[in-house]
Formats: structure tokens, C-alpha cells, sequence
């Protein structure tokens, strides 16, 4: 190749690489020839669209399954032994069901005792009683003879000594009558004594039967056989109330004000192999001056097979709206709030907007764009406003990938 044509060639790919149509004379050609050269094309950048779906937005909470009501079953008679066991852990049980016996056989023998004891107060009833009806008639003889005495006296047909002998016998019948009566309420307030101490011995029988105070689920048993109930020990059973089981979940505290009693939630139950629908019943008005959380209550559904005190996730769903979407990741953030960049004609538009919710992976814009609307598809391309692009729709590059 000749020096000319050696020029000749690199200045034609210089036309080439500018674009458009090189002019130039091959050696012994009667006209310069054109080559036309293709135009630069714009950098590529995959699009979505906007468009108008559902928005969730959720807050993930974390923490322990517990009871909600926790019932603590203890002993309410002390120093008697546990003879008879009739539920165990995970029984449910229904209010008044027997759920273990103590041994009864002392305060049978101080039944006996107390019956052998009314028995005694009637017939010490019965005997000053008898006392009082011998007394009484007495104190009436006693008084006629005082009467004859009176009016004898007076016709001067008896002593003064005869007098005062019959006063003297009318006073002391009256003093044994009043005795006789003080003696029977003396023998009615041993024997009412006695009811009361009968009372309560039985209250003590009935206590040796231990009942369930309420319905729910037996969540531990300590009581053992052959061991003393003692009221001041450890419960002989724990019911979970009704079977309620609820989360008790820490939340961040920035997120805290967005959790309201009623929400719906969902608990994926220790696992994983379950998610459970729930609601939150409390959100605690304190947050953990140290860990920065508050705590949350969610509610379950009964009878879920659930293990009191296993760890547990749950989502809160805070809010649901329909509005005009864009994926996270199209949304730019900077200092003087959020963006999208639009493509517009072929050219990259930088538009402000607003967020709504979040969740799911997907923004809702409130303002700064329609239904629609071509947005490029992952923030932080290296694209600027005014930059000419071709719009690959995302779903298609994916699949040329």
C-alpha cells in the first residue's frame, strides 16, 4: 500500500468513527466515492412503567410466645399430701375440673371429732332445758306460797319469820330460773361453736380437691405425688387462660407510632412451617430506655399448637393503599427528598416526587408522576437530566441476559 492510500484509509476511519458520509478519491478513479458511515446510538437503560397496583406496608417485629393470661393454681389448705394427679401438662381442662387431691384422712377424724361434739351440745341443750322447765315450775309455787304467805300475814294468822321464809324461797326460784336460762344460751353459743368449726372443716374437705379456677390450658405441672401443698410454695399447675397465646414482640422505636391496637398481623410460628393471622391487641406507650424498643402484644388464634415461651417473627401491617407504583429501586434518594428519572422522547427527565407507603418492594408515588410514565428501572444509572437513552423495557433485557 502506497503512503496516500495509507492516509487515505486512516482519515476514512476517522470519518467513520465521526458518522455520516466520507468522500475520497481512490488512485485512478475518475470521481471521489462516498461511504456512508451509521450514526452514534444512545446508551441503552432498561424502563418500567408506572403503574397503579395495591401497596402494603408492614412492620417486621420479633420476639417471645407467652400467654396471654397466665393462671397460677396453688394449694389454699396447708401441710396435707398430694395423693391423687388427674391432668397433666397440655390437658385442656374446663373451671371446677378436679385437677389433683390432697389426703383427707386427718380432717375426717376432725369431723368425727365435731360431730361428736354437737351431738354433746344438743343434749347439753336438751338437759338445761329441762333445767328451765323444773326451774320455772318452781319459782311459780315459790310465788303462790309468797302470795298465801302475803295475805296471811296481813290477817296475822302467820309469822313474820313464815313471811320472809317465802320471799326468801320466791327470790331464789326466780335466780334459778334466770340461771337455767343463761345456761341454755350458754349451751346454744358452745353449739353454734361447733357449726362454725363443722363449717369449716368442710371448707377444708372441698379444699382438698384442687380445682381449676378457670378454662384454659395446662401449661406446667409441678405437683407431685406424696409431697406437702404448701400455699407459700411453687404452683402445683399453670393454666394459660382460655388456651390464649399471644407474641410479645419488640419494634424499633422509630417505628413504634405506626403500630395501633386492631392491625393485622401475620406470626410465622416457630419453624416456619405455619403463619398464623393475629391482631395486635397492645402497643406499650414506654420504649426500653437502653435497647430503644417498645413492646408490642399480638393476638393468635386458639388452639394453635404453639410453645409457650419459643421465638417468633411477625409482620404488622401498618397500611394499604391503590395508588401509581414504582420498584424501590427506581426511586433515587437525596438530600432535598426523593426522584425519578423519566424518560421522555428519548431523553432522561429528572423529576422530584413524593412517597406514600412502601412495601413489598415497591414505592407508592403520591405526586411526580403518572400512571404510565417510562422511569428508569434502577437508580443510580449514569445518567443525567437532558441525556439522550434507548429505553429497553427491563423485562425484556432480562431475558436477552
Amino acid at each position: 500500500m502506497t503512503r496516500r492510500a495509507v492516509v487515505l484509509s486512516a482519515v476514512a476511519v476517522a470519518g467513520l468513527a465521526a458518522g455520516g458520509a466520507f468522500w475520497f478519491a481512490m488512485p485512478g478513479a475518475a470521481e471521489p466515492t462516498a461511504i456512508a458511515t451509521p450514526a452514534p446510538q444512545a446508551p441503552k437503560v432498561s424502563v418500567v412503567k408506572a403503574k397503579r397496583r395495591d401497596v402494603t406496608a408492614r412492620v417486621t417485629v420479633s420476639g417471645t410466645l407467652v400467654p396471654r393470661e397466665e393462671v397460677y393454681v396453688l394449694p389454699e389448705i396447708d401441710g396435707l399430701v398430694i395423693e391423687d394427679i388427674l391432668a397433666e401438662e397440655g390437658d385442656h381442662v374446663r373451671e371446677g375440673q378436679v385437677l389433683a387431691r390432697l389426703s383427707r384422712a386427718t380432717l375426717d377424724v376432725q369431723l368425727a371429732q365435731n360431730a361428736a361434739n354437737l351431738a354433746r351440745n344438743a343434749a347439753a341443750i336438751a338437759q338445761v332445758k329441762a333445767q328451765i322447765s323444773e326451774a320455772e315450775a318452781n319459782q311459780i309455787q315459790a310465788a303462790s306460797a309468797l302470795e298465801r304467805a302475803a295475805k296471811l300475814k296481813t290477817s296475822g294468822i302467820t309469822t313474820l319469820d313464815t313471811f320472809e321464809q317465802r320471799q326468801a324461797a320466791s327470790r331464789a326460784g326466780t335466780a334459778k330460773l334466770q340461771a337455767a336460762k343463761d345456761g341454755l344460751a350458754a349451751a346454744e353459743a358452745d353449739k353454734k361453736l361447733t357449726e362454725a368449726q363443722r363449717a369449716e372443716l368442710e371448707i377444708k374437705l372441698a379444699r382438698t380437691e384442687i380445682k381449676a379456677p378457670r378454662a384454659g390450658l395446662i401449661s406446667r405441672r409441678n405437683a407431685k405425688l406424696g409431697s406437702v401443698a404448701a400455699m407459700a410454695g411453687d404452683p402445683l399447675f399453670k393454666i394459660i387462660a382460655d388456651g390464649a397465646v399471644e407474641l410479645e414482640a419488640e419494634a424499633a422505636e422509630a417505628e413504634l407510632p405506626r403500630i395501633k391496637a386492631g392491625q393485622s398481623a401475620s406470626v410465622t410460628a416457630p419453624g416456619g412451617d405455619a403463619v398464623l393471622a393475629g391482631t395486635v391487641r397492645l402497643v406499650s406507650p414506654e420504649v426500653d430506655k437502653a435497647t430503644r424498643l417498645g413492646h408490642v402484644r399480638i393476638s393468635l388464634p386458639a388452639g394453635a399448637p404453639l410453645a409457650i415461651g419459643s421465638f417468633a417473627r411477625g409482620q404488622v401491617e401498618v397500611g394499604r393503599h391503590t395508588g401509581v407504583t414504582l420498584p424501590v429501586q427506581a426511586v433515587i434518594h437525596t438530600k432535598d427528598g426523593a426522584q425519578a428519572q423519566v424518560v421522555k422522547d428519548g431523553r432522561i427527565e429528572t423529576r422530584a416526587i413524593r412517597l406514600g407507603l412502601v412495601g413489598e418492594g415497591f414505592a407508592e408515588i403520591v405526586s411526580g408522576l403518572q400512571d404510565g410514565e417510562t422511569v428508569v428501572a434502577r437508580a443510580g444509572t449514569f445518567v443525567r437530566d437532558g441525556d439522550m437513552v434507548t429505553a429497553v423495557p427491563e423485562a425484556e433485557q432480562e431475558a436477552r441476559r
